[in-house]
């Protein structure tokens, strides 16, 4: 009974909104399908990271950038055409990378069982996979059945997905706006134990806080001098740094270590202690086995936004380009 109630709300909000959020999406769904479709994500996803031990951080990234605009239906995907300049043209997705392991999976997948497994499905399980592999196991459950978005929007992605410049206010605003807590907030913000930060994206913090040439205050001092021997001026649109210093490849809770002693490296880092349940969560989620629990809950939770399921959407052939 609760089963065909819950049916019932999922049709009526399709009908109005063209989403479910989250709730057709279960564990194993190409189980009958293509049974084999998950072991081939993962398989080509190692592979591919035994190679490249930055693409876990890349991965992540782009399924969080893919699920804050339009929920997480694969339009970060989509190429521009001559009508539409897409997600991947705005200016927080110019640095994405790692298109070309998720057209290598979809290729894979494809050969196994043609247009069954959606690229927003292979997405979730290639990010989650990406960073597994350091582990050698499962860092999180990835439910899958979500359908490929049609629309792709650079405008979209510069509205929805969160500035590194943002203070809590706005980062707690753009969380709330996807049905996201503060909680969340702080927990996914751990995924920036991995990777690396743009000296554009932070040099105002050590050269020009305030429009005065000065150094932001709650940046650790010590630190502000380390980062500006990398990032030499505001002008430096290249350079990029370790966003967890001496751990950047390593997908672990120090990223809350190095928050408490003020190295965040972004200013939406530095935000997250100017809240006091968000600095208490941080306090928490330094445990490390904490921290791989919420984020795994965290994830599942990100991963329902706004989820195209059952007719809505299609499955692409090639995730760069619509089905014609």
């Amino acid at each position: 009974m609760k089963t065909n109630i819950l049916l019932l709300v999922c049709l009526v909000v399709t009908a109005i909104f063209g989403v479910c959020q989250g709730s057709s999406l279960k564990e194993s769904f190409y189980e009958k399908t293509c049974p084999r479709a998950e072991k081939i994500v993962k398989s080509v996803t190692w592979k591919h990271v035994s190679s490249n031990p930055n693409l876990p951080a890349k991965l992540l990234r782009m399924h969080f950038h893919d699920c804050f605009v339009r929920g997480c239906d694969g339009s970060v995907l989509l190429n521009s055409t001559a009508n539409s300049t897409a997600e991947k043209a705005a200016i927080p997705n110019l640095s994405l990378s790692g298109f070309d392991v998720i057209d290598d999976i979809k290729s894979a997948v494809e050969k196994e069982c043609a247009g069954i497994v959606s690229c927003a499905d292979i997405l979730a399980l290639a990010a989650r996979d990406s960073v597994s592999f350091q582990f050698q196991k499962p860092m999180w459950k990835v439910l899958t059945g979500r359908r490929d978005g049609l629309v792709s929007l650079a405008t979209e992605a510069l509205a929805n997905i969160p500035s590194p410049f943002f203070n809590f206010t706005q980062l707690q605003q753009n969380f709330a706006n996807k049905n996201l807590t503060v909680h969340d907030l702080v927990v996914l913000s751990g995924g920036h134990t991995i990777g690396i930060g743009h000296c554009r994206f932070f040099s105002n913090r050590l050269y020009n806080f305030t429009g005065k040439g000065d150094q932001d205050p709650s940046l650790n001092s010590s630190y502000a001098q380390i980062l500006k021997t990398e990032c030499k001026s505001l002008n430096d649109t290249t350079t990029t740094v370790e966003m967890d210093p001496g751990s950047f490849q390593k997908f672990d809770s120090h990223y809350y270590n190095i928050l408490l002693q003020k190295k965040g490296l972004f200013l939406s880092d530095a935000a997250l202690l100017t809240n006091k349940q968000a600095k208490y969560t941080i306090q928490e989620l330094v445990r490390q086995n904490e921290f791989f629990e919420e984020f795994a809950k965290s994830m599942k939770r990100m991963g329902a936004v706004q989820v195209l399921t059952g007719t809505a959407g299609q499955i692409r052939k090639k995730c760069w380009k619509v089905n014609t």
